[in-house]
């Protein structure tokens, strides 16, 4: 089944390769064999034993070994800053950087300029994909009006006008009511609700986390309390309205619990958290540096390994990046006034590769099951390794070494929270819907045909 619902580029052509003798890892099907795969206009045409499947005519050859072949990654919490910010991302530039990362499909945030919350903005911008887009691509719509968390959204209409979810991402639903009202609509119309979760009460003016590191540094803090507290008073509202919600970004250990909690009594409730807050803690901000301001904050080291318990365990669904570009010069302002977030699209696999799967925290099954599982959170087939499926297939070199940013970046933005860090794994190639849509330039390809 193809991503529908998602748009991209109408010239999207379908790819004819073969990959010879790469390990084939797919954890949703048990598929974990060295193995040569054929795809024929954009599809898994035959999954074979290495070196027994004869190429066609005309079929590029992709020497696989050393490497493995994973479904490709689908990212449901991105930011492409379209409309109103593309000197900072375009779509265009954000799915390069989704497929350089080996990503098959992102969700698009509407916290734009103007914000995504009438048909007629959300038509705009699907069109812009369907010229632009590399990947194919979603778009969330926003669930108030201007995202002011004052007025519902014409939900049915955005729905029917492609809205793929909703969300006031950047900004959490305030008022009880208007939440309430929000998940009665979501039972109608469908598309569940993305929560950025945080009380502005408890915030203040925190720029990141609340501990000991920011009495250390004089800084005001964002403590935890202030994003579990909000996802148990969501999700008993969406118990009492029998909605779904899922909850972005997860960042500490007792949002870990109230999701487990919800869960264990029958919440409708799914979650996702990011690789900075799986991989980094509030001690990275001694520096100063405006790359480790994200919203929500880095957190301490038991908050960390509660989040990777909870990939290990279920209670998080998947990972997200929460892809957040901004300009250089917004990023070098002092801490205290640069804004929050940082990009990921490019780093994702490579950081969780050589923090979590190399040290043995995690299998690498797993962290490749969680990077793509929030398709089917939001309504969309997983990627699978499957014959008669669309080809959205990642080839990753797990030995690979390289340092963030060396050879620059597809995005727009360089705010990597991860630049210049030296790291091992990395993506050789992707092909997403059917489409070869990035190669990294060092790999070589062979054609089949004639005497060869």
């Amino acid at each position: 089944m193809r991503l529908h619902r998602l748009d991209r580029r109408s010239d999207a052509q379908g790819a004819d390769l073969l990959i010879r003798s790469a390990r084939l890892l797919d954890p949703r099907t048990g598929l974990d064999q060295n193995s040569d795969l054929l795809v024929r206009d954009g599809s898994v045409a035959e999954i074979g034993a290495p070196g027994a499947i004869q190429a066609p005519d005309g079929v590029e050859i992709v020497a696989g070994e050393g490497l493995h072949a994973v479904p490709a990654f689908f990212d449901p919490h991105v930011h492409l800053r379209t409309p109103g910010r593309e000197d900072e991302e375009d779509i265009d530039s954000g799915t390069r950087a989704a497929a350089a990362g080996g990503y098959c499909g992102v969700l698009a945030m509407p916290n734009t300029d103007p914000v995504v919350d009438s048909a007629s903005v959300l038509g705009s911008l699907r069109e812009r994909a369907n010229r632009e887009a590399r990947v194919p691509t979603g778009f969330l719509a926003a669930i108030t009006v201007g995202q002011a968390g004052l007025q519902l959204t014409e939900m049915a209409e955005l729905a029917g006008a492609g809205a793929v979810a909703f969300t006031d991402d950047g900004l959490p639903v305030r008022d009880a009511g208007v939440m309430r009202m929000a998940l009665q609509y979501q039972r109608l119309c469908g598309g569940v609700l993305a929560l950025h979760e945080e009380d502005p009460a408890l915030s203040g003016q925190g720029v990141m986390h609340e501990g000991a590191v920011s009495a250390v540094l004089g800084m005001a803090g964002i403590p935890a309390v202030s994003e579990s507290t909000m996802i148990a008073r969501d999700a008993a509202l969406a118990a009492y309205e029998e909605a779904r919600i899922h909850i972005q970004h997860l960042s500490a250990q007792q949002s870990v619990v109230a999701v487990e909690q919800a869960k264990a009594s029958g919440v409708q409730i799914t979650c996702e958290a990011s690789p900075h807050h799986l991989t980094l803690t509030d001690e990275a901000v001694r520096a100063l540096d405006a790359n480790f301001k994200m919203n929500p904050p880095l957190r301490t080291e038991s908050d960390r390994q509660a989040l990777i318990e909870g990939l290990r365990s279920g209670a998080i669904d998947c990972i997200a990046t929460d892809h957040a570009p901004h300009s250089r010069e917004e990023k070098e302002q002092p801490f205290e006034l640069a804004p929050m977030g940082v990009t990921g699209l490019e780093t994702a696999f490579a950081v969780l590769n050589t923090d979590l799967v190399g040290p043995g925290l995690l299998p690498l099954g797993l962290v490749v099951e969680k990077l793509s599982a929030g398709a089917a959170l939001f309504g969309f087939t997983a990627p699978a390794l499957a014959v008669g499926e669309p080809a959205n297939v990642c080839l990753l070199d797990l030995a690979a070494e390289w340092r963030v940013g060396e050879g620059g970046y597809e995005s727009r933005s360089a705010n990597s929270c991860f630049a210049e860090r030296p790291v091992t794994g990395r993506v050789r190639m992707t092909i997403a819907d059917g489409e070869v849509v990035y190669r990294e330039r060092s790999f070589a390809i062979g054609i089949a045909g004639g005497s060869g």
